[in-house]
């Protein structure tokens, strides 16, 4: 059965700001807001001003104080959070088209995983609540040791366009099962889907106030939020380049603690005793070209080793030229759009600079055609690269694949690692003894082995080494930095 849907039918409500539980325009900037399936200006985008920034603050500081969330029996929260996550399930049908429509996400994948995922990623915080807390220190007889976890108040949380529910999933849920008040800026790209969780968390009983949304750029509107004096804590995912700006504008208004997913040029090695060189294909592809290579542990550079490395090469290419690309609405598609004409002629000045420099295109290399004129890049095989080659050093956020040789296992390690990044990395192996080297000697905050990509256990947390961040987003490690520690020493 197909899901695809009319992208002509889905009507965007002009107020697109969220402050003490209901939408309200924004009083800045309006900005066009395009489809990159088709280039279609579909909506627009009411900007919060300078003013409103400061309102929403101020209001989920006073949701923190004095709605009685941070304080409510642990239990309570509790089910406020998964009627939410149930209501979100079931506000499938008018979500993943939402979801969609401004999205590079295709219908058929929102409504497979984003969806769900998001709505269990609420579930999973939420069972932290009663679980997690402070400790019994071990002290002397007469005294009485232990510490007490407390949230921060005002977390504020700067999402990317990427994957808008998901990625928004995982900053809202562990701050507020914590106990915080949560101001949320989406990507001005990418703004709609956000909003609907908010009014579906007012439905579910969470007190106004303690999940509001502001509206805008970066520079207009997430800069003072991450600024503001009653931000207690800041979290972020995009490029590493914010991620720097935002660590210092907290450091200079804090200090605040800072959770940063940052950018990622994450390796994928191929040795020459993996199993199943067809199986193994598929995910070395499918880690470039989910999402169009638009996702920050893209599996952008594959060493193979250099005995296996010609057959395995083939069987990229045949899988990159499988690829259908198509619009978000049209459930068929394979591949979608890049989120932007923009970032589109970035991803093919990067590769136009390879081929000028003596890469080879062994698949793709150019824009792909689009009959809705939208922005679509080839999935794109790239050979002849160097290690100080731009196309390999430099995050592309788009379907370019890079290709390396290498002839022993040390070797890989060290290419692997000669990055600045250090987001994620692949192994495939049939030899354990090598699969538990690797995951030592790779520098990435997540090493998969004969897989690539997040499963939904989310109880492994992810996050990045060197410039790709520092703090984790999922597991425990999520909920416990949304919460700070007193220690309290009694003498009796």
């Amino acid at each position: 059965m197909s899901h695809g849907f009319d992208p002509d039918m889905i009507r965007i409500a002009a107020s697109s700001n969220f402050i003490g539980g209901r939408r309200i325009m924004g009083h800045a900037a309006k900005r066009p807001v395009l489809r990159p399936s088709d280039g279609f200006h579909y909506a627009t985008l009411d900007c919060a001003s300078a003013a409103q920034v400061e309102e929403a603050v101020n209001d989920s500081y006073n949701a923190y104080r004095h709605s009685g969330w941070a304080k409510a029996d642990p239990r309570d929260r509790m089910r406020v959070m998964r009627r939410w996550a149930d209501l979100i399930d079931a506000d499938m049908d008018h979500l993943a088209p939402l979801e969609a429509l401004g999205s590079t996400r295709n219908i058929a994948e929102i409504r497979a995983w984003d969806v769900n995922y998001s709505a269990e990623c609420i579930r999973f915080f939420a069972e932290f609540i009663d679980k997690v807390g402070g400790e019994v220190a071990t002290t002397t007889p007469n005294k009485l040791g232990f510490t007490i976890t407390e949230p921060y108040g005002v977390v504020a949380a700067i999402a990317p366009w990427n994957l808008p529910l998901v990625m928004s999933a995982w900053k809202i849920a562990p701050a507020i099962a914590a106990g915080n008040s949560i101001v949320l800026k989406p990507s001005e790209l990418t703004p709609f889907s956000i909003i609907r969780l908010a009014e579906l968390a007012i439905e579910a009983g969470l007190p106004k106030g303690v999940f509001n949304i502001v509206q805008g750029e970066g520079y207009a509107v997430g800069d003072p939020l991450v600024r503001h004096p009653l931000v207690g804590k800041v979290t972020f995912t995009g490029s590493t380049r914010t991620g720097a700006a935002i660590m210092a504008a907290c450091a200079e208004t804090g200090p605040k603690p800072v959770t940063l997913e940052l950018g990622g040029k994450s390796p994928q090695i191929v040795f020459n005793d993996t199993a199943d060189l067809d199986k193994t294909a598929a995910i070395v592809a499918k880690a470039i070209t989910l999402n169009a290579g638009q996702v920050c542990v893209a599996g952008s550079r594959l060493l193979v080793q250099d005995n296996v490395a010609d057959q395995f090469i083939d069987r990229i290419i045949t899988a990159f030229k499988a690829h259908r690309p198509g619009p978000t609405w049209n459930s068929d598609a394979t591949i979608g759009p890049i989120i932007s004409e923009p970032q589109l002629d970035r991803i093919d000045g990067m590769v136009q600079r390879a081929l000028a420099s003596g890469a080879e295109a062994l698949s793709g290399g150019s824009r792909a055609p689009s009959p809705q004129q939208g922005s679509f890049y080839s999935p794109t095989l790239l050979s002849n690269v160097t290690s100080d080659s731009e196309c390999v050093r430099d995050e592309i956020f788009g379907p370019v694949l890079t290709v390396q040789r290498f002839s022993e296992e040390d070797e890989a390690y060290a290419m692997a690692n000669d990055s600045r990044y250090g987001l994620a990395a692949g192994v495939h192996t049939g030899d354990l003894a090598r699969a538990l080297r690797a995951t030592r000697a790779l520098e990435a905050g997540t090493v998969w082995v004969n897989r690539y990509g997040r499963s939904n256990d989310m109880i492994l947390p992810t996050g990045g080494f060197k410039q790709s961040g520092i703090g984790k987003d999922l597991g425990r490690e999520a909920y416990m930095a949304n919460l700070k520690s007193k220690v309290a020493l009694i003498e009796f």
